[in-house]
């Protein structure tokens, strides 16, 4: 069994001021993918500078942070939330749903392609290999939060999560690190080496939401669902692979259709 290493959620404080590891790592995430972005930048297209790539991460990041909490309001705790809507504004607690942020972004890349004569999966082939920064960073903070931990295991490498987070102190599955691993590390290795050569329009975007899905539903195996929620069915079956069905679904339909339309000029990523 692997000590679980105790690490403040708080990074700094200054008097009342409270800078949280969790809103730390997605400023990681969303300074990495500019950095990224910025890098791929000539190939998207050359006639963009870097305030335009700035407008672009700022708006995808709002439909991040946005969506990804009332995804979470809406999808796993609406009850909580209707009884006590200030909640809703304590991010820092954690409360965050990937399929929530996933609709904003897609959201703010339709609003923001209109705007700047981009279509939609124009815009979502040159963002997707750059979203798994943000993902792996996310689930660090979930980790240092010491929230969304594993099933009892009794694995070598099982961790006992501090008492505030679980009374019951058994060894658990740090699940948490399962999900840097593919939906961080993996996924972006995986759409970054895809992407390096030109590919159909909605090839990426159908690897990512592909991928993405099926690393998700791998771990919620292994995962403990939310207590308010619990299985849906079947003693296994949790929300997060219910969300996570329609994205392999529609991975795989962009894949097929970027490679059996006809030929196309292949995206600029």
């Amino acid at each position: 069994m692997l000590p679980y290493p105790q690490i403040d959620p708080v990074a700094l404080a200054i008097g009342p001021l409270k800078i949280h590891w969790y809103g730390l790592m997605y400023l990681i995430g969303i300074g990495g993918a500019w950095l990224l972005a910025s890098r791929r930048l000539n190939r998207f297209d050359p006639t963009w500078n870097k305030e335009k790539l700035s407008d672009l991460v700022f708006w995808l990041s709002m439909g991040v942070i946005v969506g990804g909490r009332l995804g979470y309001v809406l999808f796993y705790d609406l009850s909580a939330y209707l009884a006590n809507p200030t909640l809703i504004f304590e991010v820092w607690k954690g409360g965050m749903s990937f399929h929530g942020g996933f609709i904003g972004v897609m959201l703010a890349a339709l609003w923001f392609g209109k705007r700047n004569n981009k279509s939609f999966f124009e815009l979502m082939d040159f963002v997707a290999p750059m979203v798994p920064i943000g993902l792996g960073a996310g689930r660090i903070g979930n980790f240092i939060n010491a929230e969304l931990w594993g099933k009892p295991t009794d694995v070598p490498w099982a961790m006992i999560f501090p008492p505030f987070s679980d009374p019951a102190q058994l060894p658990r599955h740090p699940s948490q690190l399962y999900q840097f691993a593919l939906e961080g590390v993996a996924l972006f290795l995986i759409l970054w080496l895809f992407s390096r050569k030109p590919r159909p329009t909605m090839a990426v975007s159908g690897m990512f939401a592909l991928f993405y899905g099926i690393f998700r539903f791998i771990v919620e195996f292994v995962r403990v669902p939310d207590a308010q929620l619990g299985y849906l069915a079947w003693n296994w079956l949790t929300m997060g692979q219910v969300l996570c069905l329609p994205m392999i679904i529609g991975g795989l339909a962009l894949i097929w259709l970027a490679y059996h339309r006809a030929p196309a000029a292949a995206a600029k990523v």
